[in-house]
């Protein structure tokens, strides 16, 4: 063989390894619809997608899982660099502010073709909060709202049958277990490290969180002085310890330990005390809902939803992605598999969520459940809420101090959306 006709083939040989290596990596034939989700759900919702892809040929769905810690920011970067996916699951707190960013695309217009979702059918706080100056811009994936774990046992030996439906059962409930237990063991764990428990309270009084078209912040009204007192009234009776979730061992073990009787927390922990409390400890506890002030209360509407970036190239296909993840049936083999609660009225009819005792409290206050805020601020001003909490219980300040002080904060971190409202309004 000539040394011109080997380099000739070695050429050949190059450069068909070559074309082989592209086709190794090359993206599926067809289109490949970008699908970002938040944490265990991308892992788990890939097993829903194989239906979806039969049923739409030459179609890829790609998930990307983005840790929850870091989802916010991805996505803000993503904007930025106008790269983000045709589809993502967003929490539902965040939709304010990828609507004012206009990140979002609009979709009532497909709602209202669509002959699988149908709003009558999702739970009408949690639907709201998607729905933003009269526009919806997401729809709900699953949902979750805070409530009562307790105690059945320790209720009981207090001298009560059943949970607290008001805020005055609730009182009495808490100071006889409370002297039940002694000096070193409580009523009720409100982690000061979390706002949720204090938004609760706050979310069951008629006067709302901030006021003037969301630009300044309420919290000095008789609603919220009203839930801040009775939070208060909790840890200067003895019956919550003043401590976070990071002084102690864990909540589970301190729960079955009896050191509380009620904890307020989410769905997902139906799930981890089922794993972590023994055996002898599972038919000594249950869920319950909110108490209010006057009778079964309101929570946070939470959870997350589906949205459409307006950047995408393939919205139609996005759309039939979130109308295909919206049926009844993958709402309920969603729950099967991740335990996370449906959004959908009708796929609560399932047996396997019909016959779960722990998500009855769930249903019945989901449809209690309020929107938050929908402000892209809301987070900052819910942190803010948590520290201002910590200073009245730990710190000592007065509520009537925190409250103005809180106010204030709240208004220097809305003041931008002030400016933008007084702009919008001249002519």
């Amino acid at each position: 063989m000539t040394s011109r006709r080997a380099s000739v083939l070695r050429l050949a040989a190059l450069l068909c390894a070559a074309a082989l290596s592209a086709a190794c990596t090359r993206e599926p034939a067809g289109t490949t619809l970008k699908f970002w989700t938040i944490g265990r759900e991308g892992e788990v919702v890939a097993q829903l997608l194989p239906e979806f892809e039969r049923a739409h040929p030459g179609v890829h769905v790609r998930v990307q899982q983005i840790p929850l810690t870091a989802a916010h920011e991805k996505l803000l970067t993503a904007f930025a660099g106008d790269a983000l996916p045709d589809v993502a699951q967003i929490g539902n707190t965040w939709i304010p502010e990828f609507a004012a960013l206009g990140a979002v695309e609009q979709l009532q217009g497909r709602v209202t073709d669509s002959s699988v979702v149908r709003q009558d059918d999702y739970f009408p706080g949690i639907w709201d909060t998607n729905v933003i100056d009269g526009k919806l811009y997401g729809v709900p994936w699953y949902v979750d709202t805070r409530l009562v774990f307790y105690r059945t046992d320790l209720l009981a030996q207090a001298g009560f049958a059943q949970p607290p439906r008001d805020w005055d059962e609730w009182r009495r409930a808490m100071a006889a277990i409370k002297q039940l237990g002694g000096e070193k063991k409580y009523a009720v764990f409100l982690p000061l490290n979390e706002f949720e428990p204090l938004l609760g309270l706050a979310l069951q009084q008629s006067d709302p969180l901030l006021r003037d078209h969301a630009s300044y912040g309420n919290f000095e009204s008789p609603g919220f002085r009203r839930a801040l007192a009775f939070y208060v009234e909790m840890f200067r009776n003895g019956w919550a310890p003043p401590m976070s979730n990071t002084q102690i061992s864990n909540v589970w073990d301190e729960f079955s330990h009896g050191l509380f009787a009620f904890y307020i927390t989410g769905p997902w922990n139906i799930g981890e005390f089922k794993r972590r409390l023994s055996a002898d400890m599972q038919d000594k506890w249950n869920t319950a809902p909110l108490p209010g002030p006057d009778g079964p209360g309101a929570g946070a509407a939470g959870g997350s939803s589906l949205a459409i970036f307006h950047s995408s190239t393939n919205k139609q296909l996005a759309w039939e992605l979130t109308e295909f993840l919206s049926s009844v049936p993958n709402q309920q083999r969603f729950y099967e598999l991740t335990g996370d609660l449906p959004a959908r009225r009708s796929a609560w009819d399932d047996p396997a969520l019909a016959g779960e005792g722990y998500a009855r409290a769930f249903r019945e206050q989901l449809e209690r459940a309020k929107p938050t805020p929908k402000v892209p601020e809301w987070e900052r001003i819910a942190q803010e809420m948590q520290l201002m909490a910590d200073r009245v219980i730990r710190g000592g300040v007065a509520p009537d101090v925190a409250l103005r002080d809180f106010d204030a904060v709240t208004d220097d971190i809305l003041a931008k959306r002030r400016a933008l409202l007084v702009k919008s309004s001249v002519p």
